[in-house]
Formats: C-alpha cells, sequence, structure tokens
C-alpha cells in the first residue's frame, strides 16, 4: 500500500467532500467492485496495466451553471468526435503489438484501462484518481479487489488536462505520458513522473514564421482561445513576428462564452476576419467547434463559403460533429495549410482497423458508438426496436469509404505519439531488469509484475530505439527527443472527398538550412492563385527602399528609390545598402558592380598623343645633338660653350623620356622615381642654361679694361654651376625619399564608377619645396639673361635664353592651378604636358635659331661674322 503523509491526506479529505454525494455514508471496510455510474471506460487485463485518460466525446453545456449544484449533476449535450477513437485504438494496437515481442518483454502481457472523460476536468480528474484505486470509492493508493500494477498513464491530450492529471500522479509518481506543456524550470521538480510525448511547440513557431516569410506574406490575421494555451501562443508568436515585421491585421481572442450572443458575435468575428487574406488559427478542440459552427451559419445566412486561406497549427483537428453538415463544415478550409505534427503509416494499424467488429467488440464499449456514428446506422440488440430512419448496421460496412475528414485510416500524428509512448514504456521496462538472457523466463515475468511506476523514471530518461516505421524515437528530461512537423495542404476534390496532401516539413535535427522544406508549385490555393497577403498594394522592388508613413504599422509601406551610392538587390528592402569602395551601383541601383581602373594608359586616345609628342620631341633633340656633334667645329657651335649646349641636349632628351615613367599604371617604383627623375633632369637643364647666361654676361665684362672677371671664366665655374644647382635639388630629393616618399594609391571616391590608380606624393611639402626649388633656378635664370638680352653677342643667345626662360615659367606657372583642379589620368596629362611644353620651349627657342644658320644659312656661320657682331 503507497504510503499516505499528512499532506496528501489532507488534499484527499478535500477531494472526497467535494466528489461524495451528499447522502454518502461514512466509508466502510468491506469492497464493492463496482465503478462510478459516470464512468465509461475499456478495460483488458495483463501482468501490468498501462492506464489512459482520453476523450472520445465533446459537449455543449444545456443551461449555464450557477455553481450551486454538484458537477455530476449538469446536464450536457454530448456528442461524438470521431477522429478521437483512433488514439483509444493505438494504445490498443500498441499493446497488442508489445505483446507479440517475445524479446522486448518474454513471457509478459501488457494490459490496459482506458478511460472515457468526455472533455469534462471534473470527469478527467475524477477518472484520473479512479485509476488509482480499484473500489467504488475514489481512494487513491486504497487496494481491493482486482489487483493490478499501474504502470504508467497516457492522458492529458492537451496542456490543461495534461497539467491537471500531472497534479494528481506526480504526487504518487506514477509515470504520465501526455502532451507537454511548457515547464518552467522549478516545474520539473514538482511534476518529476511527467513527460511529453509531443514534439516541443517552439519548432512549430519558428516554421509558421519561415512559412510567412516564404510566401512574402507580411499582413495576416490571428484567431485563439482565450485559454492559456491562446496566450501563451500568441505572447511567444507575436515577437517573432515582430522581429521578421510581419504585421497582424487583426488578433481575434475567442472567449468561453464566445457564442452567448450568436449573431452579434457572428458580425463581430466576419468583420475581423475580412481584414485579412491568410489567417492563422490556433485551435483547441473547443474551440475547434466555434469556428465551424460559424462557417456553418456563414454559409447559411449568405448562402456563400467564406473563402481564406488558412495555416492551422497542429492542435487543429477536423472533427465533425454530424455526418448530414460535415461538408458545409469542411468547404471553407479548402486550401488550407495545416502544420502537423510528424507521423509515419503503419500498415499493421491500417490492418488492425480493417478487422474490428462492432458486433463482436471484445469489451471494447466505445466502439459500437462508434461504428454507428460515422456510418449512420444502428446496431441492433436482441429484442430492441429500430429507431426511425436509421439502418441497421451489418459490420461489413467498410471503413475505405468514409471520408478522410471524418476519420483517417492512417495514423494521425496524436495516435503516433501514443504508439511511440507505449513502445517507450515497454522498453524501459525491459530495461529494468537488462536482457534477461541468462533469466529464468518465469522469474523475470514475476520480477516485472512487482515493478513499481517510479522505478521506470529513470530508465525512460534514456530510452532510445527505432519503431516499426523506421523513424528514431528518443526521451530525454523533459519527454520526447524530436520535434517533426508536416506541412499539409487540404484539398477539396471534384468528387467531394477532401484530403490532406503533404507539400513540406518542418525537421530542427536537418542539416544547417533544411529545416524548413516546402514545395510551393503542388500547392492548391483557396483563392486559385496564391493570395496577396500584404499591407501595402506592391513590393518594393530591388533597388528601391521602405518608407512607413507616420502612423502606420511598419508592414504598411511606401517605396523610394535607393539615394545615389547606395542599393538593395531583394523585395521590400529596410534600407539601402552602400557599395564596397571597389564597386559601385548600376543606374537601377539594384546590383553593384567593379568600378574600372582609371589612369593614363598607352592605349588612350590622350596616352597616343602624349606619347607621340614625346618621341617627336625626343627625335628632334636627338637630330638637333647630332648636327650639334657634326657641327661641333663651326663658329656658331663653339659660340657660348658647346659643352653646356651638349649637356641641355642631353638632359632635355632624358626630359622627355621621363613622360614615359608617368604612362601606364602606376607601381611602386614608377611612383618613386617620376617626380625626382623629373625634378632633377629638369635642374640640369636649368643649370646648364644658367651657366650659359652667366658665361655670357662675365664674356662681356670680361672685355672692359681693368675688369678681373676674366679670372672667372672657365671650366670650373660652368662645372660649378652645372653640377652644385642639380646637387641641391638631389638633396631636396634624398630627404624626401628619406622622410616620406612618394607611393602608389588607389581613389575609390573622387569619379563615379572609377578608381583611380595615382601615385600619392606621401610628403606634399617636400613635393612643392622641389618645385619651388626648380621655379626659382628658371627664375634666377630668366632674371639674369633678360639683363644681359641688349647685350653685344653672336646672334643675341641673351636674348633667346629670355624667350626660353619666359617660355619655361608661364608653362610651370599655369601648371600648378590647372594641376590641383584635375584628377586621375587628367591630373598626370597635365604635368606630362608640362614636361612636354617646357622642354619643346627651350629646345625652340636655344637651339632652332642656331640649327637654322648651319643648316639654312652655312654663310653666316663663319669667325668674321662672329667677331663683327662682337665689335658692334
Amino acid at each position: 500500500m503507497i504510503r499516505i503523509t499528512g499532506l496528501t491526506l489532507l488534499l484527499l479529505l478535500l477531494l472526497f467532500w467535494l466528489l461524495a454525494p451528499t447522502s454518502a455514508k461514512r466509508i466502510q471496510p468491506k469492497c464493492v467492485l463496482k465503478k462510478s455510474v459516470s464512468a465509461t471506460y475499456f478495460y483488458r487485463p495483463g501482468d501490468v496495466i498501462i492506464g489512459a485518460n482520453l476523450h472520445l466525446k465533446t459537449f455543449f453545456p444545456v443551461k449555464k451553471s450557477d455553481f450551486q449544484e454538484h458537477p455530476s449533476m449538469l446536464s450536457f449535450y454530448t456528442t461524438l468526435l470521431p477522429k478521437n477513437y483512433q488514439q483509444f485504438m493505438a494504445l490498443a494496437f500498441a499493446v497488442t503489438e508489445v505483446n507479440k515481442d517475445l524479446l522486448l518483454l518474454p513471457n509478459t502481457t501488457l494490459g490496459f484501462h482506458i478511460y472515457e472523460n468526455k472533455e469534462i476536468e471534473f470527469v478527467t480528474f475524477s477518472n484520473s484518481l479512479s485509476l488509482l484505486t480499484t473500489g467504488n470509492r475514489i481512494i487513491p493508493g486504497y487496494k481491493c479487489g482486482r489487483q493490478y500494477t499501474l504502470l504508467s498513464v497516457i492522458g492529458g491530450l492537451d496542456s490543461t488536462s495534461s497539467r491537471l492529471m500531472a497534479s494528481i500522479f506526480s504526487i504518487y509518481k506514477v509515470l504520465q505520458l501526455g502532451v507537454g506543456f511548457e515547464f518552467l524550470q522549478e516545474e520539473r521538480t514538482i511534476y518529476p513522473s511527467f513527460f511529453r510525448i509531443n514534439p516541443k511547440e517552439s519548432p512549430q513557431y519558428v516554421g509558421l514564421v519561415q512559412l510567412l516569410l516564404h510566401f512574402q506574406w507580411n499582413w495576416v490575421g490571428l484567431v485563439a482561445p482565450e485559454t492559456d494555451n491562446g496566450e501563451q501562443f500568441i505572447s511567444t508568436l507575436m515577437p517573432m513576428l515582430k522581429e521578421k515585421e510581419i504585421c497582424l491585421a487583426f488578433t481575434e481572442i475567442l472567449k468561453s462564452n464566445e457564442f452567448a450572443n450568436t449573431m452579434e458575435t457572428f458580425h463581430r468575428m466576419f468583420k475581423s476576419w475580412f481584414k485579412a487574406e491568410v489567417i492563422i488559427l490556433f485551435g483547441d478542440s473547443n474551440n475547434n467547434k466555434k469556428i465551424q459552427m460559424a462557417f456553418t451559419m456563414y454559409e447559411r445566412f449568405k448562402n456563400t463559403t467564406f473563402q481564406k486561406v488558412w495555416i492551422l497549427t497542429s492542435h487543429w483537428k477536423f472533427n465533425v460533429v454530424g455526418p448530414k453538415n460535415s461538408l458545409m463544415v469542411v468547404k471553407p478550409f479548402h486550401g488550407a495549410l495545416h502544420i502537423r505534427e510528424h507521423a509515419r503509416d503503419i500498415s499493421e494499424f491500417s490492418h488492425f482497423f480493417l478487422s474490428l467488429d462492432p458486433l463482436n467488440p471484445q469489451g471494447d464499449v466505445f466502439l459500437p458508438k462508434w461504428w454507428e456514428f460515422i456510418f449512420y446506422c444502428k446496431i441492433q440488440k436482441p429484442g430492441g426496436i429500430l429507431q426511425k430512419g436509421k439502418k441497421t448496421c451489418t459490420g461489413k460496412e467498410k471503413l475505405q469509404t468514409v471520408p478522410h475528414y471524418i476519420f483517417e485510416r492512417s495514423m494521425t500524428g496524436e495516435s503516433y505519439n501514443i504508439y511511440n509512448a507505449i513502445y517507450a514504456v515497454a522498453h524501459a521496462l525491459h530495461a529494468t531488469h537488462g536482457s534477461g538472457v541468462q533469466e529464468d523466463m518465469m522469474r523475470l515475468r514475476k520480477r516485472i509484475s512487482n515493478v513499481q511506476s517510479w522505478q521506470l523514471l529513470p530508465y525512460l530518461r534514456k530510452v532510445q530505439f527505432n519503431n516499426s516505421a523506421g523513424d528514431e524515437i528518443s526521451f530525454s528530461e523533459n519527454g520526447l527527443g524530436s520535434a517533426r512537423y508536416e506541412i499539409l495542404n487540404w484539398v477539396l476534390l471534384p468528387n467531394l472527398s477532401f484530403v490532406p496532401v503533404k507539400i513540406g516539413r518542418i525537421d530542427p535535427g536537418a542539416s544547417p538550412g533544411q529545416e524548413f522544406a516546402i514545395n510551393s508549385d503542388s500547392i492548391i490555393w483557396a483563392t486559385k492563385k496564391m493570395p496577396f497577403a500584404r499591407c501595402g498594394m506592391k513590393k518594393c522592388q530591388a533597388g528601391e527602399r521602405r518608407r512607413v508613413p507616420e502612423g502606420e504599422q511598419v508592414c504598411c509601406y511606401l517605396c523610394d528609390s535607393c539615394p545615389e551610392g547606395t542599393i538593395s538587390n531583394q523585395t521590400d528592402a529596410s534600407h539601402c545598402d552602400p557599395c564596397s569602395e571597389d564597386q559601385y551601383p548600376k543606374k537601377d541601383k539594384n546590383h553593384c558592380i567593379p568600378k574600372k581602373f582609371h589612369y593614363l594608359v598607352y592605349q588612350d586616345i590622350l596616352g597616343y598623343i602624349l606619347i607621340s609628342l614625346t618621341l617627336s620631341l625626343f627625335m628632334i633633340t636627338f637630330a638637333i645633338l647630332a648636327i650639334f656633334l657634326k657641327h661641333r667645329d663651326t663658329p656658331i657651335v663653339k659660340a657660348n660653350n658647346r659643352g653646356l649646349s651638349y649637356i641641355l641636349l642631353v638632359s632635355l632628351l632624358l626630359c622627355f623620356l621621363c613622360s614615359f615613367l608617368f604612362i601606364g599604371q602606376p607601381g611602386k617604383l614608377t611612383c618613386l622615381f617620376r617626380q625626382i627623375t623629373f625634378a632633377i633632369l629638369f635642374s640640369f637643364a636649368v643649370s646648364s642654361i644658367l651657366a650659359k647666361t652667366v658665361m655670357v654676361v662675365l664674356a662681356f665684362m670680361a672685355t672692359k679694361p681693368g675688369n678681373k672677371t676674366r679670372k672667372l671664366l672657365g671650366k670650373s665655374l660652368t662645372n660649378s654651376i652645372v653640377l652644385g644647382c642639380p646637387l641641391v635639388q638631389a638633396l631636396l630629393c634624398a630627404t624626401w625619399l628619406g622622410t616620406s616618399p612618394p607611393f602608389p594609391n588607389m581613389d575609390f571616391h573622387s569619379l563615379v564608377g572609377e578608381v583611380i590608380l595615382e601615385c600619392k606624393e606621401g610628403s606634399a611639402t617636400m613635393f612643392y619645396a622641389v618645385l619651388v626649388y626648380l621655379g626659382f633656378l628658371a627664375l634666377v635664370c630668366f632674371t639674369v639673361a633678360f639683363l644681359a638680352r641688349k647685350l653685344p653677342d653672336s646672334f643675341n643667345e641673351a636674348k633667346f635664353i629670355t624667350f626660353s626662360m619666359l617660355v619655361f615659367c608661364s608653362v610651370w606657372i599655369a601648371f600648378l592651378p590647372t594641376y590641383l583642379s584635375t584628377k586621375g589620368k587628367s591630373m598626370v596629362a597635365v604635368e606630362v604636358f608640362s614636361i612636354l611644353a617646357s622642354g619643346a620651349g627651350l629646345l625652340a627657342c636655344i637651339f632652332f635659331p642656331k640649327c637654322y644658320i648651319i643648316l639654312m644659312r652655312p654663310d653666316l656661320n663663319c669667325k668674321e661674322n662672329i667677331m663683327r657682331h662682337k665689335n658692334l
């Protein structure tokens, strides 16, 4: 006998006071094996018993209760739920199959004791206590008459009844397997013997959100009952919808007395439902009846079917309460999407159903009533009178002819869970005594018969096996380990059969990215095509972003084009994203494309022009140098120091060639040397011109009597000028290289759609210092030449140098603002053109007149002519 604590005894006394009739007498020691008149049960003996507390019928109160009478005195209108009978048969089938397996429980049989609770909490409570006793009084733990071991209880196929039953069976540590409710951490200790046999709810909600995202629906309705389950569903789902920016057109809470004022409720309900094309329906058994009743009323009053796309949760079942109006009930759900618990078809189960004989039910008190209901006939009892309008049941009626929405022959999710739960208990019982290979069979049977329910708890937490359908079943601390769901599409076929078609699945245990799968093409929509369940009139296309007007929900948005420099590559983008630095938006702003590299290339037209000019000037300079070398002994070449002329020509040759450092893709070496080479070479050129000018001035001053400047004339002065001035420039360039040298750089932002490949100066100060020094040399040279322009000289070289330096300075003065105002290859072209123009100016002004004399007027190229000019 189970030990009863003081707290338990106090609880039991309270229960007796509530449950016992007022005329009840004091409990007598004598036992009478008589069950309560309110209990309907199906019993099959065995060595150990599996209890069950299921519901096959539903009820409607005939009158409101004022809570003054005992619950058993209330009047109800009851009707059969034909689909629920499968749960009874799933339990009986599983027990039968376990008993056939001689390896699982050798020489031991399972029995069952199934109660029907009519979905009434009082009856559920009473049946649960009845499973704990065997007498005519409800005394848990008191054994009288028939003795059996209650191994576990299957029951609580909704969270309310599960919690109610758990509060009873957890006191006595009787193993309960039912539909789970979300445990808090501390509740695990309150209900230690409760195990969930249905999948976890959370993957279903995640899959529901993924379903809406898959079809791009963001404006849906939500209908749920005013129960703990409904409130939990709403509180769990709404944050998930908000996170994915899915809005609710309405939230309909169906109250327990929803149909007290039928017409008012009817109008209010459908007024809300018309706000959305897609409606999520969280249904329990009571909620299902109300929804189906509302559809029946709508069709009768409007003479048309209420047609929406419904998304049904796993709690929803098509329980038709009467064959006559069954089609009217299911028609509104044509095209509905149903997330239902995973189940595998077990062929033996179908054969088990086909073997049922309502005329010989073998103790099954539920079978005859169920058979009469689905075939709309009456089983004739001996001496009984057949009701008018009903035919006699022959027992040969075909289950195959029963519509699918009235009864499913293949296992539903609930039945599949019960089937697996029975096997889990059997495997746990087997594990309590090992394999038993070395045990005596009779001894093992005796030990299993004496096992207590609480002894199975640690073993059930570790159960893992493959069922007959090939699914792996495992239990953990809280119950069933798997959380798989199927997505069905309910279709009303032309032959008026209403069938589910599997179109997808939700499996959190699948490989990443495969947790949610759906075949959209196979869906039959109630609205002929997929509904446009969106608040806005259109989706924002790629290249646009959403803008929510003030006061509107986030789903009711307008579409604006993306700002410049940004793109959106998906529909209904909440914002536009900038392209990476090396990319830029297409014209439609829906895609980023790589930017083109921008630099002065040889194949470009500008490149061709500069190369042509460079090569032309190089060849002209080389030709002049050749002419001077050929006529090196003529007076005009020897005048004004022909060595300086050679240095100037070679410097100009190299200056023209350094233009090639600026053309082509910038590299580390080209960036390092292009500005430095240009600066030093032009320093040589300007220094040689300065030396020429100084020599002209000194030569004139030396002709005056008594002037000591004759001592300065000679190669030492010219060499000092030609080498000293470039040396200063070289020191500046070395300092530049040592501190912050030029380097290649990519400018992503200056030009649209292009990346400028350029050379950064490194130190702008050093760059301008080099230019300033070059300008200083040119200015000094220009000043000296300008002052000496009227001195008597052969061919007036000082005047030509003045013109050449005027051109040189003009070019580089114009260079600075132009260079700073351009970007990319234009900037490089400006510098190359300045190099070529200034070099060409020096070449033209200084050497073209002499070449003219040498080539065209050789008669002027004589010593007498030179002396005559000097004597003037």
